[in-house]
């Protein structure tokens, strides 16, 4: 069977490196992305390159129209899908939470939250058992934000990230029995351009006492424990909650 997995903000950084990682494990994959098209395109590149089948696909996953687009034509070019990484994901400004506009906060959780679930949701009915599907894996990309909060930085975004943690372990336990699994990856400081994106592209190099290792991390290493949770070594975990932050 072969494996078709979606991967949301797949264009750079950590969704870039995890999509490469599982092409080289044989899947297929379908890369969305919302607004970086060249960076998706060289990601899409690089996957063609490792052997494996790619399309690449516009996605606001915040919108259900357009997530319902997404996997509508992943199916019709490569195939049922068997996997979903819920990668994509927006921080907005490093500040105190009082001085984040609404507005950000709001676009933070419409696609933390609301973007996450959505594709989970379509992915289950692609996948479940119940649905007609033929089992699959369903790898969200949290943050260790979520149990350390963030503050002074992104206090909305670590909240997004718990919430999504916690869909995670629910639909692990409802799609149990349906050849679904659900997990969760919690990266740390990892070298990605979204430090920049924040306004501080120094970030992971600033206070690297604060991390066990002494070092940020870098996507190849996140990509690792997502492709392993989708891999058939992982076919008895589900609903756990993997960190990735050099012990932070």
């Amino acid at each position: 069977m072969s494996r078709v997995t979606v991967v949301t903000g797949g264009g750079r950084g950590i969704g870039a490196a995890v999509a490469l990682r599982l092409a080289e494990a044989g899947h297929l994959i379908g890369l969305g992305y919302e607004r970086a098209r060249d960076a998706a395109e060289e990601t899409a590149r690089a996957i063609r390159e490792a052997g494996a089948d790619c399309l690449v696909h516009q996605v606001d996953t915040g919108d259900e129209q357009q997530v319902d687009a997404f996997f509508d034509a992943v199916r019709e070019g490569l195939g049922p899908v068997t996997g979903l990484v819920n990668n994509a994901g927006v921080t907005g400004p490093l500040g105190r939470f009082a001085e984040t506009p609404v507005e950000v906060i709001g676009r933070v959780v419409q696609v933390n939250v609301m973007g996450a679930m959505l594709c989970a949701r379509r992915a289950v009915r692609e996948m479940s058992t119940r649905y007609g599907g033929r089992g699959g894996a369903i790898v969200n990309i949290s943050s260790g934000a979520a149990t350390l909060g963030g503050p002074g930085e992104y206090v909305h975004y670590a909240a997004s990230k718990a919430a999504v943690d916690a869909m995670t372990i629910g639909l692990a336990k409802e799609l149990a029995t349906e050849g679904v699994r659900v997990n969760s990856v919690q990266p740390g400081m990892i070298v990605t351009g979204i430090h920049a994106a924040m306004g501080d592209p120094e970030r992971p190099w600033r206070n690297p006492d604060r991390i066990p290792m002494r070092r940020p991390g870098e996507p190849a290493e996140v990509a690792g424990a997502v492709a392993w949770l989708l891999s058939d070594e992982a076919s008895y975990t589900t609903g756990a909650v993997v960190r990735v932050a050099g012990g932070l």
